[in-house]
């Protein structure tokens, strides 16, 4: 790890598996923190037949990593998350819905040669986040898989 390395824009393959497109831009906070802040966007069905649906979510994602081994941006983490998003369907008559989730993750990130980044945790997650029927709803498994680059 580089101690010149301040901010990562990563992506994360699991959750594009699953219908929801997430781009994070994370900035450390000293040492041992960093915070992330990107767009949130449910576009298309994914493998989950659960979150399936006629709807749409367009939103905004945020998180907060407490380092407890390694320097930030790299090295085992902790961190809580939160999704808030607009929710609308093709459905006529309905209205548009706010929905979200927010979980609580440990896991590590990595940072090989000059700036890849490789990242992955698990933990658990409640959903509030669909429209009329379609949708996730309560407590779910969470993890978190991302790649992007480092700077």
């Amino acid at each position: 790890m580089t101690p010149d390395l301040h901010w990562t824009v990563t992506v994360d393959p699991l959750t594009l598996a699953i219908g929801f497109a997430h781009v994070q831009v994370e900035h450390t906070l000293g040492h041992h923190f960093s915070l992330y802040l990107g767009p949130s966007v449910k576009c298309f069905d994914g493998i989950l037949e659960g979150a399936n649906g006629p709807y749409v979510g367009v939103g905004v994602e945020a998180g907060v990593r407490g380092f407890f081994w390694g320097t930030a941006p790299a090295g085992g983490w902790v961190m809580v998350r939160g999704v808030l998003a607009s929710l609308s369907t093709n459905v006529p008559n309905t209205a548009t819905n706010l929905g979200g989730y927010t979980s609580a993750l440990v896991g590590f990130t990595g940072i090989v040669g000059p700036g890849l980044v490789l990242s992955g945790g698990l933990g658990v997650s409640y959903f509030d986040y669909g429209v009329l029927e379609y949708g996730v709803h309560g407590l779910a498994p969470a993890a978190h898989t991302n790649v992007g680059w480092a700077f």
